[in-house]
């Protein structure tokens, strides 16, 4: 069946035929950290309450443990955490809550995720089929990195671009473009600044999770601000508090001199007692080439069994069988993938498919691009090319390339 968001609305009610629609959202927007999140929260007001009243772990799990004793001291300890390091964040999130009239412990509840549950030992991680298959071609006149973005079926047609302008006093200036799920922060996705730090992000489920530490969507969201290769471990280290829960980082800067390099970022949550997240960092060389889905594939982390282990071994086997890339066909090819009868690289076959890809993302380090595609890659043009806008000698250049618009 279509997902009950996917429905169009007739007097106020759902009816069914909306289905994937071929649409990029855009705001850009300027100011403090809270403006940033109210002018999100108030334009895309109905999309966020619709993702909210549909985001079926929330109403399923969340809010039934945040009624609980020990789920509100989870909740409260990992707010505390995240208050203390990125007071900022918390003010971005607060105006969105107030920008689209939805309460705030609702959107910081979806940005715990699977904490909550995995704590109070209602659950072992997350099981779900969901993730991100990333490719990378570092090729001489092919520098790609390429991303499918896999959600939860309700989550198609529920996400926008922001396009941010961050100035307050007491913080260093934040310029970036991040494509963001509804009511969420931006930077758990993909996404550049204009230092010129390019990168995509891939759910991991460590099968232990902590409370009082920092949730990755903050780790992520912090990254929109960095401004170097070592300003970035260290915010992926996080050093005296330590992730809350996995995630990879797949990523490039595109104004490091030298030779192109792409790093592979696993992050784990920290162990017990530690005060800093688990890393194992992997470099792409010219010549070289990545894959990574949703499997730590260095870091030695017990994870959770369940279909997102499945599914990432299925997508990886898959991808395999392809030779190594050494071109941007061959990148949206592999991400076009669906030769697999279970779990595709490209998931979206079925209209009752439990995740779906929601967008595909390729990042041109020459032609310093980002294209987006909403259908399939290998037989579709990109729905839009945004040059990325990059921050040199105080002014802004950006590529050749002329921000377009396609069929």
């Amino acid at each position: 069946m279509i997902s009950e968001m996917q429905q169009p609305r007739e007097n106020g009610k759902e009816t069914k035929g909306i289905g994937r629609r071929n649409v990029v959202p855009i705001i850009h927007v300027k100011g403090t950290y809270y403006d940033i999140g109210f002018d999100i929260g108030r334009t895309f007001a109905k999309l966020i309450q619709d993702y909210i009243e549909a985001y079926r772990p929330l109403n399923e799990s969340y809010m039934k443990l945040y009624d609980t004793d020990e789920g509100r001291k989870v909740y409260e300890e990992t707010l505390q955490c995240v208050k203390k390091q990125f007071p900022q964040y918390i003010r971005e999130i607060q105006g969105t809550a107030d920008g689209a009239n939805v309460p705030f412990n609702k959107l910081f509840l979806m940005h715990l995720d699977d904490i909550l549950p995995n704590v109070v030992g209602e659950t072992s991680g997350n099981t779900l089929p969901v993730g991100c298959s990333t490719i990378i071609c570092n090729q001489p006149g092919q520098q790609i990195l390429g991303h499918n973005e896999d959600a939860l079926s309700e989550t198609l047609n529920h996400w926008y671009l922001v396009d941010a302008h961050v100035i307050e006093d007491g913080y260093r200036e934040e310029k970036f473009i991040s494509l963001s799920y509804a009511g969420f922060l931006p930077g758990y996705t993909m996404g550049y600044n204009h230092h010129g730090l390019i990168f995509t992000i891939n759910t991991l489920s460590a099968a232990t999770l902590r409370s009082g530490k920092t949730p990755r969507y903050f780790i992520t969201r912090a990254l929109l601000g960095v401004e170097n290769y070592v300003e970035a471990q260290q915010i992926l280290r996080n050093e005296g508090y330590g992730a809350a829960e996995g995630f990879s980082v797949n990523m490039t800067f595109l104004m490091q001199e030298g030779d192109r390099m792409f790093h592979n970022a696993e992050v784990g949550p920290a162990e017990a007692n530690e005060t800093q997240s688990q890393l194992a960092i992997l470099t792409a060389s010219p010549g070289e080439h990545i894959f990574h889905c949703n499997k730590y594939l260095r870091l030695k982390i017990p994870e959770v069994k369940g279909l997102i282990i499945e599914s990432s071994i299925h997508r990886m086997e898959a991808i395999c069988k392809h030779p190594p890339p050494k071109c941007l066909q061959d990148v949206l090819e592999i991400l076009s993938d669906q030769t697999d009868s279970e779990y595709r690289v490209y998931q979206d076959i079925n209209p009752d498919d439990y995740i779906k890809t929601i967008a595909t993302g390729i990042f041109d380090c020459i032609e310093k691009t980002w294209s987006i595609y909403t259908d399939k890659p290998n037989c579709n043009e990109p729905i839009v090319v945004l040059p990325l806008q990059l921050h040199i000698n105080n002014g802004f250049i950006c590529s050749k390339s002329i921000c377009k618009t396609t069929k």
